[in-house]
């Protein structure tokens, strides 16, 4: 019944662009552009971010559909503190350097052809969280699979998209066990995706062609691995999944204090043309998607405040597989879905 339900909000979502301060500002002309006139457009009248000529190969294949862009959940934040002016948190803060023997922070996921970014980012989040919980002690790939397959539908539709908010319960009430790569070993469930598109000396599999279709839940181990799956779960603290105000101070606060978040945002078709540089929604038609990824740290560039990302499309794409995105304006709605949870330490 519930897999109806979303088919039908599915279908009236398509319907609806999306409603973002950017869009509203944007020249009309400007919103319409794609292809050739708009990179020529992004190169003449922006100077935040550099822009590749082509866009990112089988793009629309790693975005969710419009109907998880909000979660609707009524949460209470653990941040409270409505005075919080965040006057003592750095200008900059970049875990990779802080936590730098947490290899997690360092790791770019590869979703491929999937739109399991919700899946995808949430997992490499509770890597993190479960890295800084320990101070460096306990270092865990987080299985993105055992998130994506088998949450079901109270998660949402698999490839099609998912609500981040309900990985991270997903976390909290049946844990999530240890992961890897495609085709990676020692870990009980790693990618069952491999990558698609072109990427460096790395395997080439095929091209990105068309979504693939979610792969089944599968409540045991691989072959080869000598932990049991219920005994190889990690566990979120229970009661302590929350969704974050829409306070960059907070979220701030939290990414500092606890690690990573999940942001989720609307695309846009100039973001399918990023290089490098701080990302700000420039002009492009918006794509009928959005993306979940992992919001690791801040900074400010040339007097431009950004949110640092680790973003899950290979680490070959954009700075190394991270992006910066602007900061403090709710840059296509970034600032308005960020979602996390607390690591039950005894459970690791």
């Amino acid at each position: 019944m519930r897999h109806i339900v979303l088919a039908l909000y599915l279908y009236l979502c398509r319907t609806l662009g999306a409603d973002t301060d950017e869009a509203q500002e944007i020249p009309l002309h400007a919103q319409m552009l794609t292809g050739a006139p708009l990179v020529e457009y992004l190169q003449k009248n922006q100077d935040l971010f550099e822009v590749r000529t082509t866009p990112t190969p089988g793009f629309k294949y790693k975005l969710m559909d419009k109907a998880f862009a909000n979660a609707n959940q009524n949460l209470n934040p653990v941040v409270n503190d409505d005075n919080d002016t965040g006057a003592d948190l750095p200008e900059n803060y970049d875990p990779r350097i802080v936590w730098k023997n947490c290899s997690s922070f360092h790791t770019i996921r590869d979703q491929a052809n999937c739109g399991s970014c919700w899946a995808v980012s949430t997992a490499a989040a509770i890597s993190d969280r479960i890295c800084i919980a320990t101070k460096g002690k306990k270092q865990v790939y987080a299985s993105d699979t055992d998130i994506l397959t088998c949450c079901g539908a109270r998660c949402g539709l698999g490839c099609r998209g998912g609500w981040p908010i309900e990985a991270w319960k997903f976390f909290e009430y049946d844990g999530v066990v240890s992961g890897g790569p495609y085709l990676g070993k020692g870990c009980c469930s790693p990618y069952p995706l491999h990558p698609c598109g072109r990427h460096g000396n790395d395997t080439f599999y095929g091209n990105c062609v068309g979504m693939a279709p979610t792969p089944p839940c599968k409540r045991k181990c691989q072959p080869g691995f000598r932990g049991m799956y219920r005994v190889d779960k990690r566990y979120g603290e229970p009661g302590r999944t929350y969704t974050l105000p829409r306070s960059e101070v907070k979220i701030r606060r939290d990414i500092k204090e606890r690690g990573s978040v999940v942001a989720v945002f609307a695309v846009y078709e100039d973001f399918s043309h990023y290089q490098s540089g701080i990302y700000k929604h420039t002009a492009g038609r918006f794509t009928g998607g959005y993306h979940a990824v992992k919001m690791i740290g801040w900074g400010k560039d040339n007097g431009t405040d950004y949110w640092l990302i680790a973003n899950s499309w290979h680490d070959d794409w954009g700075e190394n597989g991270f992006f910066r995105m602007i900061r403090g304006i709710n840059n296509c709605g970034i600032e308005e879905q960020v979602d996390a949870g607390i690591v039950d330490v005894e459970s690791l």
